[in-house]
């Protein structure tokens, strides 16, 4: 009997991907530069697995960001109280002050400001895209709860959120992070109808 092959030609990969971005996460979290070339290595991995997998390290990072970002507003949703857009305000709170207090994300602000910049806000790339995505799913829990009959399609509510979030916390004009929280809390607060 001949045996059957199947997947990919090679040897098999020493990690997987789920193993890469965990890494590159806590790298992330703990302030350190994500070097794509180090995790491969300490993973056993080919540079070329890597890049099958994430393509540029712009894109890694995207999809470190975009996947932390997507995992802490549902942590954070899930442990905010009540319901409707009070609710939806003081989770988008909550993750804007987290934002605003992460060393990650000032350590790659102040390292790598440009290309940090570009990975966050595009709307061509990973990050923005997914926010608005996930942003746009916990409004929509609202409104098939019957909790929330939002002024706007929940796409643009949505997509407003995370551009006026971009606009008060991240700062191009100098290195770091403005995090004018208070004044976003008012702005979002006005753009979900509810007083804060």
């Amino acid at each position: 009997m001949t045996p059957v092959l199947t997947g990919r030609p090679g040897r098999p990969a020493a990690a997987t991907r789920e193993a890469a971005l965990a890494l590159a996460t806590d790298r992330f979290l703990a302030g350190e530069r994500v070097d794509v070339r180090g995790i491969a290595r300490e993973l056993g991995l080919a540079r070329a697995t890597m890049h099958r997998w994430f393509g540029t390290r712009e894109s890694f990072l995207g999809e470190v960001l975009a996947t932390l970002g997507e995992e802490r507003l549902l942590a954070i949703r899930g442990a905010t109280a009540g319901s409707g857009g009070k609710a939806l305000l003081n989770c988008f709170d909550s993750f804007n002050r987290e934002l605003a207090g992460a060393v990650g994300l000032r350590s790659l602000l102040a390292n790598e400001q440009e290309r940090a910049l570009r990975i966050l806000t595009s709307s061509g790339g990973i990050v923005q895209p997914r926010l608005v995505a996930a942003i746009e799913r916990l409004i929509c829990d609202e409104i098939d709860a019957g909790k929330f009959a939002p002024a706007l399609a929940p796409s643009s509510l949505a997509y407003a959120t995370v551009r006026l979030a971009e606009s008060f916390l991240y700062n191009d004009a100098i290195v770091g992070i403005r995090g004018d929280t208070e004044r976003l809390r008012e702005v979002e607060a006005v753009l979900l109808g509810v007083s804060h």
